[in-house]
């Protein structure tokens, strides 16, 4: 991504991108990392179970419950929450070296995790990825076929309440069923504009 006011400024960026489960995070941050835009994708660590079609230290870093706790202890997580059972986390020596190094980190979290890191990074930039409707959202999650029948319904639940959260953020993206390049550029947009602030934001790690 080539932005004329990215001279103006050599402080990179960390973006949290958050939403609703099924969302679609995951699909977006995928087609950015083909295309080899110039971030850092920070992969989140779980104790969660890899789906068939998840990949290790790709998709996430999977990692046991025992593990997870000793990460836990060393102070080596940005942040950390229980979702759905399981842990998650974000690795803080990857930020780190990647805003050392000049590099805007983009974090995917869910919103309990957003709120943790905008207690810790103020000045980060944060991205509500939204569905058209809850009831597409529904539709998306059903497909994917990885919930029970209450799992659904708990995670359709959670996704109404975490929309009241939006205010918490400072931009929201739609992401339309089959127009995926609609949310990417919205996001390079953002990104782009983040860049041409007359007072960068300043982040602190």
């Amino acid at each position: 991504m080539n932005s004329q006011c990215s001279a103006w400024t050599e402080n990179p960026l960390v973006i949290v991108i958050s939403g609703p489960s099924g969302v679609g995070k995951d699909a977006i941050l995928d087609r950015m990392k083909e295309r080899g835009y110039p971030f850092a994708f920070i992969t989140t660590v779980t104790t969660r179970a890899k789906r068939e079609n998840e990949k290790d230290r790709i998709d996430y870093h999977f990692i046991s419950c025992e593990e997870y706790q000793e990460l836990l202890k060393s102070g080596s997580l940005l942040e950390s929450a229980n979702v759905y059972g399981n842990w998650y986390g974000v690795p803080r020596k990857p930020v780190k070296e990647a805003l050392e190094n000049g590099k805007s980190a983009i974090i995917k979290v869910d919103i309990q995790g957003a709120a943790t890191i905008k207690k810790i990074i103020p000045d980060a930039v944060f991205v509500f990825i939204m569905p058209p409707s809850l009831a597409e959202l529904s539709q998306r999650l059903t497909r994917r076929c990885t919930e029970t029948d209450s799992d659904l319904s708990l995670r359709l639940k959670t996704a109404e309440d975490e929309v009241q959260q939006l205010q918490n953020f400072d931009y929201v993206v739609i992401n339309p069923s089959n127009n995926i390049e609609s949310a990417i550029q919205d996001i390079l947009c953002i990104i782009a504009a983040e860049r041409c602030r007359v007072k960068p934001r300043k982040i602190e790690l």
